[in-house]
């Protein structure tokens, strides 16, 4: 498991170095490489934040859309992903056409940084530990009894999670905010 986590943070740190620029304008640099979560990860972290159709969820870093789509698919939430890439914003919103989604999720290409996410109910998040750190305080400023799940990493010792599960050795972990 650490050696997982290793690679992964290795990966997630240097390709954003290595990778090759586009002629798509970039809001700024990536802090992190896409990697995509895992379907039974995926499947977990919505299952863990109980997700109903009055939810509405934001995935930061969406990537290929696949949380908020599932979030519609199975759920019948309301879904807003959020993701720096203008080709993977593409490619979400494509992901969505197909599955029949497209009018229940919407895919935005913003900086999360500078994404006004206060109407969550659930956000999703797959990042570095130093940016769930920096997001805590947004994250805590939503409204009481939203859920927050991270996959692979916590928020650090200054804001224990409230629950955690092992998916195949891959970690997710909850918050609800008080």
């Amino acid at each position: 498991m650490k050696l997982l986590r290793l690679a992964v943070a290795i990966a997630i740190l240097v390709a954003p170095l290595t990778a090759p620029l586009t002629a798509q304008k970039r809001l700024r640099a990536p802090d992190v490489k896409y990697v995509p979560s895992p379907q039974s990860v995926v499947d977990a972290m919505l299952e863990l934040a109980h997700v109903t159709a009055a939810d509405i969820v934001y995935d930061l870093g969406s990537g290929d859309g696949r949380i908020p789509i599932r979030a519609a698919q199975r759920y019948g939430a309301r879904a807003v992903g959020v993701e720096l890439e203008p080709r993977l914003v593409a490619e979400a919103s494509d992901n969505a056409k197909r599955a029949g989604v497209a009018g229940r999720v919407w895919f935005v290409n913003q900086d999360l940084f500078e994404t006004d996410f206060s109407d969550a109910t659930v956000v999703t998040l797959f990042l570095m530990p130093r940016l769930n750190q920096q997001l805590i305080p947004k994250l805590k400023a939503l409204r009481p009894g939203a859920r927050v799940v991270s996959h692979m990493w916590d928020m650090g010792p200054d804001w224990p999670p409230e629950q955690t599960q092992d998916v195949s050795g891959l970690m997710i972990y909850l918050w609800t905010i008080r």
